[in-house]
């Protein structure tokens, strides 16, 4: 069974940093490609980006190109999403998917003076 631990949400100001992590288990973690997704209340869900294995490619939307990155640490089954000069339109429930295909509770992000 797939688990999914995401950490790292809160409440930031306009300009501020959060730095969100999803550790992962019940699957194998190197092997898969990995993704975060988000939604705002009222809005679809949407893709924010994804790593794919060995880090061999990425991809963000261009809404947060250049602010967020992705990046992986295999040894710890661990994906995380570095988001700086974070905006209010970031705000939204921030999920990570292993292989397109599980879904966790997602973590709680707030862009707000």
């Amino acid at each position: 069974q797939v688990q999914l631990v995401e950490s790292g949400g809160g409440l930031v100001q306009p300009g501020g940093s959060l730095r969100l992590s999803c550790e992962v288990s019940g699957l194998a973690f190197s092997s898969k490609p990995m993704a975060w997704y988000r939604q705002a209340p009222g809005k679809e869900r949407e893709l924010v980006g994804y790593i794919t294995v060995s880090d061999a490619g990425f991809y963000y939307r261009d809404s947060v190109k250049g602010r967020f990155t992705i990046f992986r640490d295999d040894a710890k089954n661990t994906v995380y999403l570095e988001m700086n000069n974070l905006k209010p339109e970031d705000s939204g429930v921030y999920y990570c998917v292993p292989n397109w295909s599980h879904w966790g509770r997602g973590t709680q992000v707030t862009v707000s003076s």
